[in-house]
């Protein structure tokens, strides 16, 4: 995810200090990340946290919002990892509130969604990583592109737009009870022409 990078710099922060700039994460993907860094030795994981840059933004407060790897810091955070290196894309801590969260939607930097699809006020964001609610159907949508159902995209958020997609075509229930058949569905939706208006759509339009 990127935007303006006229103020980039790199600082060490503390993780559990990090604003998030989404309400949700897939909590399939969060545990995908822990098992990873479990399989990592202490050269590896030091090795990921100086390649891994948390790219943020300086707001309000001198408080830094974290735009992009909210799963990586939650998986580290659960995994007792406390510091990591963020990218400083922008310094906008001299706007007031308002005009801030204006300038975060222009750059495509927050996603204030609930784990429903609904849209949220600012202020219902969460304070920190810990914070953020599991969406199953963004579980779905990360695994599905994983998998190859869509190609990854730039597009900010792209596996929100997804899930979004998947929401009223496959029933909450069955994610949670048989995720291995959810996939499958989604799978044989995600090439359907529907969905052809998606970042990384990767069906076929049959010609007239």
């Amino acid at each position: 995810m990127q935007g303006p990078t006229s103020d980039v710099r790199l600082i060490p922060a503390q993780l559990d200090a990090l604003r998030p700039t989404q309400i949700t994460v897939g909590y399939h993907e969060v545990e995908v990340k822990r098992a990873h860094w479990k399989s990592l030795d202490k050269k590896a994981r030091a090795q990921t946290i100086s390649t891994h840059w948390f790219p943020a933004v300086l707001g309000p407060n001198g408080q830094y919002f974290v735009v992009d790897h909210h799963h990586l810091g939650l998986a580290l955070i659960e995994e007792g990892e406390s510091r990591v290196q963020i990218m400083v894309l922008r310094d906008l801590s001299w706007l007031d509130s308002v005009i801030f969260w204006r300038m975060m939607e222009h750059f495509q930097w927050v996603h204030p969604f609930g784990p429903d699809g609904t849209r949220h006020d600012y202020d219902r964001l969460p304070n920190n990583l810990t914070q953020l609610v599991d969406d199953p159907y963004r579980s779905l949508a990360g695994e599905l592109r994983r998998v190859g159902g869509f190609a990854k995209d730039t597009t900010p958020f792209s596996e929100f737009l997804w899930a979004d997609y998947l929401r009223p075509r496959i029933p909450e229930k069955r994610i949670r009870k048989n995720f291995d058949k959810a996939l499958a569905a989604a799978l044989a939706c995600a090439h359907d022409t529907q969905a052809r208006y998606l970042p990384g759509w990767s069906g076929t339009i049959a010609p007239r």
